[in-house]
């Protein structure tokens, strides 16, 4: 007895194509669709079971539904001159109303309940331009992911070092201030000691007025130059704050 004319409605319906490059997996569709009032037992079939992965490669297809199955071409070494003889063969039957296990089902079915659909592989390799195409949109693709990077993440980048320059300049300029302070509190007592020398020498007031004078004057000569270094130190890190800061 003749098997029954396939049920399933297959797309495509002679040739899955697969377009390389072939370095990596390349995956095709094949769409079941069941337009019967009865569900369908399917199983999925390759005459090269090592080379595809194909998922679901069986199952029930409801009435009325449709179903993808993922053809899955593993890596290769593509030779053009090489012709495809690999095949697939998408095998159904109608499942009876009081399945419960598919395996015995199928382990059960008589030939003439099979049903079967034959597909032959064909491998494509993209055109030039195909190829030119695909470049362009990768390089455009990784250009706006770049600027999309570069819009965010300095950002992110100069705020925290500004952050960090800002906070050490605010403790170098607490230690300045601390020895600003300190050199001040020095130069009060130098001149309070030298006040409370002549007071005690009346006699020697001049020579010693004068030996204080260029005494204090060598002696206020390295505070001062330091306290002039400082202010200009100070108005240099004023500024640099005053940028951070806009």
């Amino acid at each position: 007895m003749a098997r029954q004319e396939q049920v399933l409605v297959l797309e495509p319906q002679h040739e899955l194509k697969f377009r390389g490059p072939f370095t990596d997996v390349v995956t095709t569709t094949l769409k079941l669709n069941n337009p019967t009032d009865r569900n369908v037992c399917f199983k999925v079939k390759t005459t090269a079971p090592r080379r595809y992965c194909v998922r679901p490669n069986s199952g029930v297809i409801d009435a009325g539904t449709s179903l993808n199955v993922s053809v899955m071409l593993q890596p290769f070494d593509y030779d053009p001159n090489e012709k495809s003889k690999h095949k697939f063969m998408v095998q159904s039957m109608l499942a009876p109303a009081d399945m419960t296990d598919m395996e015995c089902v199928w382990k059960e079915a008589k030939p003439e309940e099979l049903m079967d659909s034959k597909l032959r592989c064909v491998f494509e390799l993209p055109t030039e331009n195909e190829k030119t195409h695909d470049i362009d949109t990768n390089k455009v693709a990784a250009a706006s992911l770049l600027k999309s990077e570069s819009s965010t993440l300095p950002k992110s980048a100069s705020a925290a070092l500004d952050d960090s320059e800002v906070k050490k300049i605010m403790e170098e300029c607490r230690r300045l201030q601390m020895e600003v302070q300190r050199l001040r509190q020095e130069n009060k007592q130098m001149r309070e000691d030298d006040g409370l020398r002549m007071r005690k020498n009346p006699a020697m007031s001049a020579p010693m007025a004068a030996s204080s004078a260029s005494g204090s004057g060598l002696k206020e000569e390295g505070p001062g130059t330091r306290l002039l270094a400082l202010s200009v130190l100070f108005f240099v890190i004023g500024v640099i704050i005053g940028k951070l800061l806009l």
